[in-house]
């Protein structure tokens, strides 16, 4: 009813259009083919690094699933066929292998399948992982030594706040199970027995619903997907609540733990004697997601009962812009201590603003809880990540939000007088000089610490250079400060998947080429064993070219692309082209001309809007967009610096003889769209484009948005320079507007692309507008992307061929 009403208000207010408009459409078989292509398995690896599970992802799910119901609560979307995360990200097959010699294990999954990823006991000789069915979400158990899996009756997991992170942190919540220290005990979320029958909304309103605010500011971003009546609260607490309870995964017996809730996060201690738990309570917020909901953050014993409370956090409501909730944040255990916790709070009342010599402190309290919390280390900047190492020292870092200064030292948790030592100090945004994340490892009994021997860790990181991304892994020495590198990508592209020992030597890689599919590989010092032996997953990609381009805008910023040519190109010849970019800021010029990626080193497994170039396009791929300046003043000359970047990429690629300077489009996605509208708003340059899932009004998200820190009543004329929605009159090149019908993203409403096209329109504009019906902030359903595809190609060759 809903498309057949869209219709008629397209075919009476605008200019006439055929059935085929609201339906379905597919591009060429070339381009369709390789957009279906399947993936590249990715690969979940044992802690001990003895076995791999490689699973199958699919690329785009059929549209049903996608249109599946759901509820939008809290900042989340809710299945409520399963009682899990609506469009969770699943695979459709596992397949595993020994690493010690290769050797396939046969592994059994249900079938059909939508499965997780592996979620592996502490020693690596099981491994459990949910499988989503029609009615629910069972829980499986496999043996790593012969793939023998099998379903555990009587359990369905409660999917819903689910995920990996750090309590009151901001961080995700945890997995549906995790595994305690003894290797067979498992800690489970359940969907409550007895729960009853979903709650029910009246028909006749009781009363109006009200909100009220008695002066205190509150500033938030334009959030979706919110509370905003009783009824959805008590939605809320039907789906997100569950009942935890261990589970033996040898006699299958389930014991239940404390009363059900909605939990944030529960962590065992590193003796498995006391439980971390956090869990949301009432009032909530119809202006904030249920990360900002009160919070009790608490130490149980392994019955459940409370031995010690961390926290009682209200509701995260009058937090400072690019500030931080005060009292507990990043509440953690230590693992190299026995039941120790440890947690950060702010010194500035979380407000960035603040003149203050420290933001922020850290804190720590040794099992039994008995005694005054003590301070261990003050961060002058905001605190970004504490990782302890061995002997009681720490890994610490913080973050200066200005200059985008990103420090890590070295502390002494059991000796707070010791002086800290500064390791690394870097730009946030400068790849070059980036030294890596330390390796992590898993012990038998379930802590996760760093790979360390003596005074020496291993780093690896992407390794960004002039020439692309060549990742590595380094062992440092934290007393010299010095590194020692053990491996470094140099043919192709080699990325390291997992450090299988503790010399950091042997290596599970993943290696690629223009030429060759990505595989994985063995690998120990220069001897190479390959692992598996996927095939050309898209043939129709063979022949395309690939470069990295460097030149410099105006003011001599320098800037990269990566340039694609259809295998058919001939050389001489000028193209028409499209530019593809997201704009990123900058504190200086140094680090804007930085090159990040690896595209000229990979195998052409083409991203959806890559495909382009199958139909006869140059591409100029992930163009440098660079918006240079202070944080809290960058977007000042916004406009100006984008018109500088697109100006230096049109005239770099016409330079180069490939590019008709008469045929070049433009097109992005979210941020990419707003660059896209703003390059039409305020330049001639391009001669067609596309944009997807924008926000192109700014006074719509008048607290904010991307790294604009500033309300729109502190910086009302950079809010309307920013926004092309007011500049709609002089938008005459023709725009193909597109975006999901459920937006999803902070900020980019789906009315952000109905009223651009209402004003352009009105003005005499060319634009087309195109509401993809389900899809959220990135599209999913397989036809969904087939359309956007068949859109996408039909314009540029309108305009542009």
């Amino acid at each position: 009813m809903l498309r057949t009403v869209l219709a008629v208000v397209f075919l009476l207010a605008g200019p006439v259009v055929s059935a085929d408009d609201f339906s379905y459409q597919q591009p060429p078989k070339p381009v369709m083919d390789a957009l279906n292509a399947p993936p590249t398995p990715v690969v979940s690896v044992s802690p001990q690094g003895d076995y791999a599970v490689f699973m199958q992802p699919m690329r785009y799910p059929p549209i049903a699933e996608v249109a599946q119901p759901m509820l939008r609560l809290a900042g989340i979307r809710i299945d409520t066929t399963t009682n899990g995360m609506h469009l969770a990200r699943n695979y459709v097959s596992f397949s595993m292998k020994r690493l010690s010699d290769g050797a396939d294990i046969k592994l059994t999954v249900p079938s059909p399948a939508k499965l997780s990823t592996p979620i592996w006991s502490p020693n690596g000789s099981q491994f459990v992982f949910t499988n989503t069915s029609a009615h629910g979400i069972e829980l499986w158990v496999g043996l790593s030594a012969t793939g023998q899996t099998h379903r555990i009756d009587g359990v369905t997991i409660n999917g819903v706040l689910t995920g990996n992170g750090v309590l009151a942190g901001g961080g995700a919540p945890p997995e549906p199970a995790q595994w305690m220290g003894d290797n067979h005990t498992l800690l489970v979320r359940l969907v409550p027995a007895g729960r009853g029958g979903v709650p029910a909304d009246t028909v006749i309103p009781k009363g109006p619903h009200v909100q009220e605010s008695l002066g205190n500011s509150g500033p938030a971003p334009t959030f979706e997907d919110l509370l905003s009546t009783p009824h959805d609260e008590e939605l809320f607490d039907y789906y997100a609540t569950a009942q935890l309870a261990y589970l033996d995964t040898a006699a299958g017996k389930l014991t239940l733990l404390g009363k059900p809730g909605i939990f944030t996060g529960v962590q065992p201690s590193p003796d498995n004697k006391h439980l971390l738990v956090g869990h949301l309570h009432r009032p909530y917020s119809y202006q904030l997601p249920s990360g900002a909901f009160p919070q009790e953050v608490e130490v149980w014993d392994r019955g459940g009962a409370v031995e010690y409370k961390v926290a009682s956090l209200p509701l995260a409501e009058h937090i400072p812009l690019a500030g931080v909730r005060t009292g507990p944040r990043f509440v953690e255990w230590l693992p190299e201590k026995v039941a120790t916790l440890t947690w950060v709070e702010a010194l500035d009342g979380g407000n960035p603003k603040e003149t203050v010599k420290n933001r922020d402190k850290i804190l720590a309290l040794a099992s039994p809880f008995r005694e005054e919390p003590r301070e261990i280390f003050k961060t002058k900047e905001r605190f970004r990540g504490l990782q302890p190492l061995a002997a009681g020292k720490a890994l610490v870092e913080d973050f200066e939000r200005v200059k985008r200064v990103v420090r890590t030292f070295e502390i002494d948790l059991d000796k707070p007088e010791t002086e800290a030592r500064l390791l690394f100090s870097r730009n946030e945004r400068d790849a070059y000089h980036d030294p890596g994340t330390p390796v992590i490892k898993t012990t038998p009994d379930g802590r996760r610490t760093v790979l360390q021997s003596g005074e020496e860790i291993y780093l690896s990181g992407l390794g960004a250079s002039p020439a692309g991304d060549k990742p590595f892994v380094d062992r440092f020495n934290l007393a010299t400060g010095t590194s020692v590198r053990l491996f470094q990508s140099s043919s192709g592209f080699e990325s390291i998947v997992a450090v299988l020992d503790d010399g950091g030597t042997r290596l599970l890689t993943r290696r690629e080429s223009p030429t060759d599919p990505p595989n994985y590989f063995i690998r120990a010092g220069a001897d190479l064993k390959a692992l598996t032996h996927f095939s050309n997953p898209m043939p129709q990609t063979a022949g395309i070219k690939k470069q990295l381009v460097t030149y410099k805008r105006a003011d001599g910023v320098p800037l990269s692309f990566t340039l694609y040519l259809p295998a058919t190109y001939k050389s001489g010849t000028r193209l028409p082209a499209v530019l593809w970019a997201y704009p990123y800021e900058f504190s200086d010029t140094d680090t804007a001309g930085q090159v990040t990626g690896h595209e000229a080193d990979s195998f052409p497994e083409l991203n959806y809007h890559q495909l382009v170039v199958l139909q006869g396009y140059a591409l100029l791929d992930n163009a440098a967009m660079p918006i240079v300046g202070d944080a809290d003043t960058v977007n000042n000359t916004y406009v100006e610096q984008l018109q500088m970047d697109a100006q230096a990429a049109i005239d770099m690629a016409v330079e180069m003889g490939v590019v008709d300077r008469d045929r070049i489009g433009v097109f992005g996605h979210s941020y990419g769209a707003f660059m896209t509208a703003n390059l039409l708003a305020h330049t001639k340059l391009f001669h067609a484009a596309v944009a997807e899932s924008g926000a192109y009004n700014r006074t719509l998200t008048p607290f904010g948005f991307q790294a604009e820190r500033r309300t729109f009543w502190e910086a009302p004329d950079v809010y309307t320079k920013m926004s092309p929605f007011w500049y709609a009159d002089k938008i005459k090149t023709p725009v193909l507007l597109i975006h999901g019908e459920a937006d999803d993203n902070t900020g980019t409403f789906p009315i952000q692309s109905e009223r651009l096209y209402a004003a352009i329109r009105g003005n005499g504009g060319t634009v087309r507008l195109v509401m993809l019906p389900s899809e959220a902030h990135g599209y999913r359903g397989k036809e969904s992307m087939e359309h956007v595809l068949f859109e996408e190609l039909t314009w540029f060759d309108k305009y542009l061929k």
